[in-house]
C-alpha cells in the first residue's frame, strides 16, 4: 500500500485553504468583476477551533486567489457564518454615498468558566472591494435572547418593498428581519413549526427567488435551510430545500414543500448558500457548499490542511414528473478547464473497458450516455483492493454510490454509508451521468441536475483506474467522455 503524503488528498479544482480548518461558505457576493468567497477559518489549526473568515478571490469562480484574513474574533466573540451584499445606495453611510460591501455575520461569545454561550448579529464593511474589513462601532446590531441559536444570518434586498431582509436560523426554525440600512431591524416572521426535517438544529438558511422552467412571468422563492449532524442519525448534517410564497416578511411554503426533499443524496454537501448580487445581465443563482460532514468532519485524513468546497452550481427550478423541483448544474465556467482525453460514442462495454484500461487518473470530468436492461456501475479510482462504486437500477430507477471499499473509511463508523435515490426519466433503461472525480471527491450529477451526489472519498495514491460493469452483456455505451480538468 502506498505511503500518503499530506497533499495526495488535495483536490486539484475544488477550493481549498492553503493550509488548516475550512467549513462553511460565508459572504459570497460579486462585486467589481470579481467573486468573493469568505468561509469558516482556523488559521492555526486542522480542527474546528476560533472562527475566523478566510477570504478568496476569483474572476471566473474556477480559479482562487487566497486573501489574508477577512475578520478576526474580538472582545464580541469569535466570527460565524453570514452573508455579504453590495450596498449599492449606501443606505448605511458608510461609503459616502458610494456602493460598497457590507459583511452581516454571528458573533458568538462564550462566557469564561461557563456554557453559557451568546449569539448576536453584527456588521463589518469595506470600502476597498473586500480587501481590508473594518467592524460597525455600533455592533452588535441584533440579538434575541429567547433563542440560544442565533446564527448564520443571510441578508438581500426586497425591491417591492425596498428594505433588506434577514433569515436567520433559531435552533429548529428560522426567522425574517427587516432593515431599512442593515443597522436597525424588525422582526416580521417566523418558519419551521411543523414542517421540514428536525432531525438536527437548523443552520445556514438562504433565501432568494427564482423563475420556473425559465419562464420570468412565473416564479417562486426558495428557501434552503441546513441541519445538523446528532448521532442518532446515520446521515449527519444534511442540507433541505423549501419553495413558495414571499412577500417580504412572510414565507408561506407550497403543497409541494410538505414532504422533506433534500439538495443533495450525498453525505457531503452541508451549509451551502448563494453568491449575492450576481448582475441581472447574468441572471444565474449560484451555490456552493462545504464538501464534508458534522460527523466526521475533524476526522479526514489530511495533512496540513482540513475541508474543501463543492464545485460551485447554477441552481434552478424546473417542472419534473408534474412537481417544481430545484436542479443543480455545475456553472459553465468549468468547461474553460477542461482538456480532452477519451471520447467514445455508440461503444460496447467490451471496448470502452479496454480503452478505460490504458487509462490512470485522480481528477477528471466523465460524462456517459449508457442504456442497458440491467444493473450497472461504474468503477472509478479503482486498484486491486480500492474502488468508489456509482451504480444504477433499471429495474428500480435507483442511483446509488458505494464508497465502502473507497479507501480509508475507519475514521468514523458511518462514513461508508449512503443512500440510494429514485431517478425521474422517461426511459428507465437509458441514463446519463455527469461525474466529477478530484483528490479526495465525487461529485456525481444525474438526470440533468434534478439527482445529485456529493461524497467524499479517500484512496490510496495508486488507485487511479476506472471500467463499467453491467450485467447486460448487450448494453449500448452512446457516448463516453473524459476531461481531464487542471
Amino acid at each position: 500500500m502506498n505511503v500518503i503524503s499530506e497533499q495526495h488528498f488535495r483536490p486539484s479544482y475544488h477550493f481549498t485553504p492553503r493550509e488548516n480548518w475550512l467549513n462553511d461558505p460565508n459572504g459570497m457576493v460579486f462585486f467589481n468583476g470579481e467573486y468573493h468567497l469568505f468561509f469558516q477559518h482556523h488559521p492555526y489549526g486542522t480542527f474546528n477551533g476560533p472562527m475566523h473568515w478566510g477570504h478568496a478571490i476569483s474572476s471566473d469562480l474556477v480559479r482562487w486567489e487566497e486573501q489574508q484574513v477577512a475578520l478576526k474574533p474580538d472582545e464580541l466573540g469569535v466570527i460565524f457564518s453570514g452573508s455579504a451584499v453590495v450596498d449599492w445606495k449606501d443606505t448605511t453611510g458608510f461609503f459616502d454615498g458610494k456602493p460598497g460591501l457590507v459583511a452581516i455575520f454571528t458573533h458568538h461569545y462564550h462566557e469564561p468558566g461557563t456554557e453559557h454561550a451568546l449569539q448576536r448579529q453584527s456588521l463589518a464593511y469595506s470600502a476597498d472591494s473586500g480587501r481590508t474589513w473594518v467592524k460597525y462601532e455600533g455592533n452588535p446590531v441584533l440579538s434575541d435572547d429567547r433563542f440560544i441559536d442565533f446564527r448564520d444570518p443571510k441578508v438581500i434586498w426586497h425591491e417591492e418593498t425596498l428594505k433588506w431582509v434577514m433569515i436567520l436560523a433559531c435552533g429548529q426554525t428560522v426567522c425574517i428581519y427587516t432593515s431599512p440600512n442593515l443597522k436597525d431591524w424588525e422582526f416580521a416572521s417566523e418558519f419551521g413549526q411543523n414542517i421540514g426535517s428536525h432531525d438536527g438544529v437548523w443552520e445556514c438558511p438562504d433565501l432568494f427567488q427564482l423563475s420556473v422552467d425559465g419562464d420570468s412571468s412565473r416564479t417562486k422563492w426558495v428557501m434552503i435551510v441546513s441541519i445538523g449532524s446528532e448521532p442518532e442519525f446515520m446521515e449527519g448534517s444534511r442540507t433541505q430545500y423549501f419553495t413558495g410564497e414571499f412577500d417580504g416578511r412572510t414565507f408561506v411554503h407550497d403543497e409541494d414543500s410538505k414532504r422533506v426533499r433534500w439538495l443533495d443524496s450525498g453525505r457531503d454537501n452541508y451549509a451551502g448558500v448563494t453568491w449575492s448580487d450576481i448582475p441581472s445581465e447574468d441572471g444565474r443563482r449560484i451555490f456552493i457548499g462545504w464538501m464534508s460532514n458534522w460527523k466526521y468532519a475533524g476526522l479526514t485524513p489530511t495533512e496540513g490542511w482540513r475541508g474543501a468546497m463543492t464545485t460551485p452550481r447554477e441552481l434552478t427550478l424546473e417542472s419534473r414528473n408534474g412537481e417544481i423541483k430545484l436542479i443543480q448544474r455545475p456553472v459553465r465556467e468549468f468547461s474553460t478547464l477542461r482538456k480532452p482525453l477519451l471520447s467514445l460514442k455508440d461503444s460496447t462495454l467490451a471496448d470502452a473497458n479496454a480503452r478505460l484500461a490504458e487509462l490512470a487518473l485522480d481528477s477528471y470530468e466523465l460524462v456517459c450516455d449508457i442504456q442497458t436492461n440491467e444493473s450497472f456501475s461504474l468503477r472509478l479510482r479503482t486498484s486491486a483492493e480500492q474502488e468508489t462504486v456509482v451504480g444504477y437500477r433499471p429495474d428500480l430507477t435507483e442511483l446509488f454510490v458505494d464508497r465502502t471499499r473507497s479507501g480509508k473509511t475507519d475514521f468514523h463508523k458511518d462514513f461508508s454509508g449512503g443512500n440510494p435515490i429514485k431517478l425521474t426519466t422517461t426511459s428507465p433503461n437509458r441514463v446519463e451521468l455527469r461525474i466529477y472525480v478530484d483528490g479526495s471527491s465525487l461529485e456525481v450529477f444525474a438526470s440533468d441536475g434534478e439527482a445529485v451526489f456529493t461524497n467524499l472519498i479517500f484512496p490510496d495514491s495508486d488507485a487511479m483506474g476506472l471500467g463499467i460493469v453491467s450485467e447486460d452483456h448487450n448494453a449500448i455505451l452512446h457516448s463516453l467522455d473524459i476531461y481531464l480538468l487542471s
